[in-house]
């Protein structure tokens, strides 16, 4: 190391991305939890909150493990937020779609997301914000073959 070398650990991205995503995280989760919901449900939800959609385009949107999705989809038609059945097309397929009491719960969860990204973003315009939101959406986030 030199001396003359400035960066903290804040002036790392990955770091600093990592250290505001744990601080997001635990807001969304406490505003979610008024639903009883996980960031995952909600999501999931959101997905659902236009239309229904198979449960493949689900595993797609989400980036999950179709077991995964499974068990997210256990806990939403338990609760009754969601409903899936066989597509008369194709019996093989799954279509999920929202049930009212989802719809109820999903304008819940976005009036509390609403809040926390009001706090969280406070300090940034609408412009900053839309540029931060297609700036993260390039950021890579699925994992490559690098090791640690």
């Amino acid at each position: 190391m030199t001396a003359d070398r400035t960066e903290g650990p804040l002036d790392r991205l990955g770091l600093l991305l990592a250290w505001h995503g744990r601080i997001s995280d635990a807001w969304i989760r406490r505003a979610l939890s008024t639903t009883g919901l996980t960031p995952r449900h909600a999501m999931t939800l959101m997905h659902l909150g236009t239309d229904p959609m198979s449960q493949q385009s689900l595993v797609d949107k989400l980036d999950v493990d179709p077991s995964v999705l499974v068990a997210i989809l256990n806990d939403l038609e338990g609760g009754e937020l969601v409903h899936r059945r066989r597509d008369p097309a194709d019996r093989r397929r799954h279509i999920v779609e929202i049930t009212p009491e989802g719809l109820l719960t999903l304008g819940t969860l976005e009036t509390a997301l609403t809040k926390v990204e009001s706090e969280l973003f406070a300090d940034l315009s609408q412009q900053e914000r839309t540029t931060l939101r297609d700036l993260l959406n390039r950021v890579a986030s699925t994992p490559s073959d690098y090791e640690c």
